[in-house]
């Protein structure tokens, strides 16, 4: 469904595990982050109302989000680590800011698939972590969590497609993929939800 061209190694999760400290930390400001994204798709779109709608319900879930990672974080008795620079986002954004034709629809087609991308790769970390965490209770947490990116990537996908006007959204979304890939063949080696 994701069609992520480069699956993560099964044996990243290994490294998470050693790290749970560090890798707890990151996931929750992924989502903060994911919700400000949402809250600025509100921002600049609010004639849209079915975007503004499903915006909203995103940004609520995302933030409920980050309140369970912060309670996993305070039940083990970790420290919330301040923000690090997360470079595969930053990855990313620079794909957006080149792939934009400078129009305001163009522009709200490519933040839709920037944000659909992270869901989907969010996702795809969140199954490899369900399926490999010898920690049950964060493995099913994982799951849980994963079930979840995939709906909120299907929503930014569904968005886009409606709002495309001209804009062929498929091969969009294909150059997306590509570039994807190149991007994430330079991580897996880190303790951050993206590295």
């Amino acid at each position: 469904m994701l069609r992520l061209q480069l699956p993560t190694d099964p044996r990243w999760a290994n490294k998470v595990e050693e790290n749970l400290e560090d890798i707890l930390s990151d996931h929750a400001w992924c989502e903060q982050k994911a919700a400000t994204n949402a809250i600025m798709l509100i921002i600049n779109n609010a004639e849209k109302e079915d975007l503004v709608t499903a915006m909203t319900e995103i940004s609520i879930e995302e933030m409920q989000h980050f309140q369970m990672v912060h309670d996993i974080i305070k039940e083990r008795g970790y420290e919330f680590l301040r923000e690090r620079k997360d470079d595969y986002v930053n990855d990313l954004m620079k794909f957006l800011k080149k792939s934009s034709d400078g129009s305001r629809e163009g522009g709200l087609i490519e933040r839709l698939l920037f944000a659909a991308m992270i869901e989907a790769r969010s996702c795809e970390r969140f199954k490899v972590l369900s399926e490999n965490l010898k920690d049950e209770k964060l493995a099913q947490f994982y799951r849980d969590l994963m079930e979840s990116e995939a709906a909120h990537y299907t929503t930014f996908i569904n968005l886009a497609r409606k709002y495309a006007g001209n804009i062929d959204v498929e091969s969009r979304w294909k150059a997306w993929l590509e570039h994807e890939a190149e991007i994430i063949a330079n991580y897996g080696d880190g303790v951050t939800v993206h590295g």
